[in-house]
């Protein structure tokens, strides 16, 4: 099982949404927060991306330069501009203008001109997945210079889709913008050190972490204990709890029943499955023990789950 891939799908709550910013000089507009991540490609020119007040401290102005990629994991409020200090605008959707494959922004004076693809991921903030929550909170991804060479086709691609737009664009430039969440974070992950990482970056690539992580992903329905997990990954009982606690930043059955009650909420929100068989396919033995832990962890029942998120 693809543990990034899956990750990810626990988290989503709706396709992203898109638009093209195109800026002349001097330029700015204020985005507001948004309820999942968000992100830039610049498709060329160069702006700047200026935190706002609220934002922590180590946060600086980043300048951006074509092929860049940004990713905000938490969707924080934020400033794109053609320099740091020109004023910036409240980007509201009165301004923005419908059109295929996406619709655009237009603002600014008459000097040089930058566009970007700006939008956000729809992801459940709520109960994010370690792997993201441990991201730091901004990711800025350069494609130039060769680095990054799937990231930085997904940019040309989607690049080319949106200057000239042809019969198909409207099903290609969405899956494209779907699938540069992936590219994203696995440019930041080959972007760490094998010597330095630390957290989710580092238990990807371990060589005991790893294997027992796929494990629980690819079957949580397992009854899988921590010496079980432990021979998986050729380690001692306590050597593997260790390894994994200090790289997953918690214990191997903490993050099984994590993965469970994450499941279990991905199929009552996304299937008709019934509570029976949802509590067979994540380890509970009846649909009273699953309906027990569920309640624990999300502070409803599974039937009251599925019907908020249903009706939401």
């Amino acid at each position: 099982m693809d543990i990034l891939t899956e990750a990810l799908a626990s988290m989503r709550t709706g396709h992203p949404a898109s638009v093209r910013t195109n800026g002349r000089a001097p330029w700015g507009v204020r985005l507001p927060p948004v309820a999942g991540a968000g992100f830039h490609v610049v498709l060329y020119g160069t702006c700047w991306l200026v935190p706002l007040n609220d934002t922590p401290p180590h946060l600086k102005p980043i300048p951006l330069s074509p092929g860049d990629v940004i990713f905000l994991r938490s969707g924080r409020g934020h400033i794109l501009a053609d320099h740091p200090s020109t004023p910036a605008v409240e980007a509201t959707a009165e301004q923005i203008q419908q059109g295929s494959p996406i619709g655009s922004l237009t603002l600014g004076g008459r000097g040089p001109e930058t566009s970007l693809l700006c939008g956000d991921y729809r992801l459940d903030q709520s109960r994010p997945h370690p792997l993201v929550r441990h991201l730091p909170e901004v990711i800025h991804l350069p494609t130039r210079h060769g680095r990054h060479p799937e990231l930085s086709a997904a940019v040309q691609l989607l690049g080319s889709e949106l200057e000239n737009p042809r019969i198909g664009s409207d099903g290609i430039v969405p899956s494209l913008i779907d699938s540069l969440l992936l590219y994203i974070l696995r440019a930041w992950l080959d972007d760490q050190p094998t010597t330095a990482a630390r957290g989710w970056a580092a238990a990807l690539g371990d060589s005991a972490v790893a294997p027992a992580l796929s494990a629980i992903h690819d079957d949580p329905s397992l009854q899988w204990t921590v010496e079980s997990l432990a021979e998986r990954a050729g380690l001692s009982r306590a050597a593997f709890a260790r390894r994994f606690a200090s790289l997953v930043g918690e214990p191997p059955m903490a993050y099984l029943t994590r993965w469970r009650m994450t499941t279990a909420a991905r199929l009552l929100r996304e299937s008709n499955a019934s509570l029976t068989t949802v509590a067979a396919r994540t380890g509970y033995g009846s649909e009273f023990s699953f309906a027990k832990a569920f309640k624990r962890e999300y502070g409803l029942a599974p039937g009251g789950y599925r019907r908020q998120t249903k009706a939401a």
